[in-house]
């Protein structure tokens, strides 16, 4: 067996198409941070950089448990031959409660808001909004799909989102476009165009079915919003931070943002077996499959430490180089700076593989407690006296290896010496 056949094989069913459209998604996202560094002065770089930073914190952190839960639930019931689409109902339903949850204070403190991350620039909190809602729409789809096993449409509604986000961002830059409202509506249009062009395979699959009551989907669902938002806030809080303790250097923000998400390469590529990893634990946790829950977990965590080493290598080596070149953002970090965000994001990932394993063996509250103690470790180093950019990175790193280690404890546990719910 060659290589590309045993690295295939060991990575759940549904991966090669999810990866490649997690792969443009992941592309365009540089595209759009070295399209929009290039177009925007620096102040409005960094209030760029703190809406990017918001939408794909809190966003993900609220919403993407809906799609966890809804992936979960559907999984479950194809195995036992049930339909959807009530599923799909009660899930719509959910997604819109929360993205009222997050509007109604977006509108009502839309000043402050800007004052304190905008520059007083009210346009960004409202092109916030929009992303919120982009994302509340995207993430129900996508839970459908990933439940039905249709990782094809799945992978070609990340695709798509990631092509408009590549043609979108790239006409205003070529166009002279300064605003930073401009750069940051394409976060709401083009996932909102890519979910429009994929919904048919999503209600084809979404058949009649028995009731599906809210307490299954709304269960854990508070376990895993915190669990998601303390995640998402671990990987992201560095930029925020920064905005806050040091409010005048916009260079730093905007220079962490643009490594950050260079350190994070490997995330994108995690992210393209992470959606069929949650699905194919569901399917074994639901048969009784627990040497195959095992076997996957392990394969899981394997291919994910050996990704983040080979991204934190390439990072490190010429991180420094490509951020002013590349994404035109201020020279300021350097190989030391990739080492610690590198080493920050391999833990990290493997804390959410690890995490999957939790979420489907009936551990969401040792999940969250994971993430909680991770997460007063960041907030310990954050507050130390150790330089900032220090401190940020240390803390991230640190946050990331506390959650790891909670979550390997939890899991020997759990699956070791347990067989895994059905």
């Amino acid at each position: 067996m060659s290589l590309l056949d045993r690295i295939t094989t060991a990575l759940p069913q549904g991966t090669a198409f999810v990866g490649a459209g997690t792969a443009v998604l992941g592309v365009a996202s540089y595209v759009h941070l070295a399209a929009a560094g290039h177009a925007l002065a620096v102040d409005d770089m960094a209030s760029f950089s703190v809406l990017w930073t918001v939408v794909f914190s809190i966003g993900l952190g609220l919403f993407f448990p809906v799609e966890q839960e809804i992936t979960r639930i559907v999984a479950a019931r194809v195995v036992h031959g049930d339909g959807v689409l009530p599923v799909l109902r009660r899930g719509a339903a959910l997604s819109a409660s929360l993205l009222a949850l997050v509007l109604v204070p977006l509108v009502a403190f839309s000043g402050w808001i800007a004052d304190l991350f905008f520059h007083g620039d009210t346009s960004l909190v409202y092109s916030l909004a929009g992303a919120f809602a982009a994302l509340a729409v995207a993430y129900v789809t996508r839970g459908i799909l990933a439940g039905l096993g249709r990782f094809q449409a799945y992978g070609m509604q990340l695709g798509l989102d990631g092509v408009l986000r590549t043609v979108l961002s790239g006409a205003l830059a070529v166009s002279g476009v300064t605003s930073p409202f401009a750069f940051a509506a394409v976060l709401t249009v083009a996932p909102l165009l890519a979910v429009l062009a994929t919904i048919k395979p999503v209600f084809q699959g979404a058949r009649p079915g028995s009731q599906a009551h809210w307490r299954e989907l709304i269960e854990h669902l508070g376990l895993l919003v915190g669990s998601t938002l303390l995640a998402q806030l671990l990987v992201n809080i560095a930029v925020i931070s920064t905005k806050l303790i040091s409010t005048n250097d916009d260079a730093l923000v905007a220079a962490l943002l643009s490594a950050l998400v260079l350190a994070r390469v490997p995330l994108f590529v995690f992210g393209a077996f992470q959606v069929s990893l949650l699905a194919g634990l569901s399917a074994a946790a639901a048969e009784g499959d627990t040497q195959g829950y095992r076997r996957l977990l392990l394969r899981a965590a394997s291919v994910t430490a050996g990704l983040g080493l080979a991204g934190g290598l390439g990072a490190v080596a010429l991180g420094p180089a490509i951020l002013p070149t590349v994404f035109g953002a201020p020279d300021v970090l350097g190989a030391t700076d990739f080492a610690w965000l590198s080493a920050g994001t391999t833990l990290y990932m493997l804390a959410m593989v690890l995490g999957q394993a939790l979420l489907t063996s009936n551990g969401a509250r040792l999940q969250l407690l994971s993430w909680v103690v991770g997460t007063l470790v960041l907030i310990a180093v954050t507050l130390s006296p150790l330089d900032l950019r220090t401190r940020v990175e240390v803390a991230y790193t640190a946050g990331s290896l506390t959650v790891a280690t909670c979550m390997s404890l939890a899991i020997r546990a759990r699956v070791s010496y347990r067989p895994v719910r059905s």
